[in-house]
C-alpha cells in the first residue's frame, strides 16, 4: 500500500478502526460475562473473532487496520503508537486464551470421563497428574482476560484523544450516528469525553455531518432523521438547520 493510497483512505480507514474496535470488544465483553458465570468460554467463538491468515476474522481486520493507520514513522503522536500496540496486545492475548478455549472445550471432558473409568491405578494417576495441569489452563483464562479488559479500558481512553481532529470525518459521523447504541454501550463512561473531543461545544455537528453523508449516499430517511436530531440537541445551531432544509430540499425534489 503507497503513502498516497493510504492518505486517501485515512478517513474510511479511521471509521473502520473505531467501528470494529467496538464490535469486537462487545463480542469479547459478551462471553467475558459468559465466563464469569461459569459458563466458559467457547472457542469456535473466539476462533471467527481471530479468524487466520488467509480468511481474517473482525479483530484480527482491526490489528491491521490499526498498522495501517499508525506504523508511519513520519507521524511523531504517541497517542496512535498507545493505540496500536493496545490493539496488537488485545489481538495476541486473544489467540492466548483462544487455545486455553480449545483445550479446556476439547479435552477437559476426556480427562474427566477417563478418570470416571475403570483404569490401572498407574493410568488413574498419571491422568489426575495431568488434569491438573490442564485445569490450570483456567486460570490463564482468568489472566488473560482480566489483560484484555484493562487493554480495552485504556483504549476508551486513547480514542478521545486520537479522534480530537475528525470533525469533518463523514464516514466516522454516519458510523457514531448509526451505530450510536453500540457505541454508548462500549465506551460507557468514556462516551461523553468521545463526542466531546470530536465535536468540541458543538455536539449537534456529529449528526449534521452524519445527515450530509446519509443524503450524498442517497439515504433519503436516514438522512431527515439526522438533521431533525441535530435540530432537537441544538435549535439554534444555524449548521443544523441548514442541513435540515437541504434535506428538506432534496425530498422535495425527488418527488417532483
Amino acid at each position: 500500500m503507497t503513502k498516497n493510497w493510504l492518505r486517501e483512505k485515512h478517513a474510511e480507514f479511521v471509521r473502520d478502526l473505531v467501528r470494529d474496535f467496538c464490535l469486537s470488544a462487545q463480542v469479547l465483553e459478551e462471553h467475558f460475562r459468559e465466563f464469569d458465570r461459569g459458563a466458559g468460554m467457547v472457542f469456535e467463538v473466539l476462533r471467527d473473532l481471530l479468524g487466520e491468515q488467509m480468511n481474517k476474522g473482525l479483530l484480527w481486520r482491526l490489528k491491521d487496520t490499526a498498522h495501517h493507520l499508525f506504523r508511519d514513522h513520519d507521524d511523531k503522536n504517541p497517542v496512535g503508537q498507545f493505540l496500536d500496540w493496545c490493539i496488537g496486545y488485545i489481538f495476541h492475548e486473544t489467540m492466548k486464551l483462544k487455545e486455553d478455549a480449545y483445550q479446556q472445550q476439547n479435552y477437559a471432558p476426556w480427562f474427566r470421563a477417563m478418570q470416571e473409568s475403570e483404569l490401572p491405578e498407574t493410568d488413574l494417576i498419571i491422568s489426575r497428574e495431568l488434569f491438573q495441569l490442564l485445569m490450570q489452563t483456567n486460570e490463564s483464562m482468568q489472566r488473560e482476560i482480566r489483560r484484555i479488559r484493562f487493554i480495552i479500558r485504556q483504549c476508551r481512553k486513547l480514542f478521545p484523544l486520537y479522534l480530537a481532529d475528525q470533525e469533518q470525518n463523514h464516514w466516522l459521523a454516519r458510523f457514531l450516528f448509526k451505530r450510536n447504541d453500540l457505541v454508548r454501550l462500549v465506551f460507557e463512561e468514556n462516551y461523553r469525553e468521545l463526542i466531546a473531543s470530536v465535536y468540541k461545544d458543538a455536539p449537534e455537528m456529529l449528526e449534521v455531518m452524519a445527515a450530509r453523508s446519509l443524503r450524498e449516499g442517497g439515504w433519503v430517511s436516514q438522512a431527515a432523521e439526522a438533521a431533525e436530531a441535530a435540530c432537537r440537541i441544538n435549535p439554534a445551531s444555524p449548521a443544523a438547520r441548514d442541513e435540515r432544509q437541504a434535506v428538506a430540499a432534496w425530498r422535495a425534489r425527488l418527488r417532483e
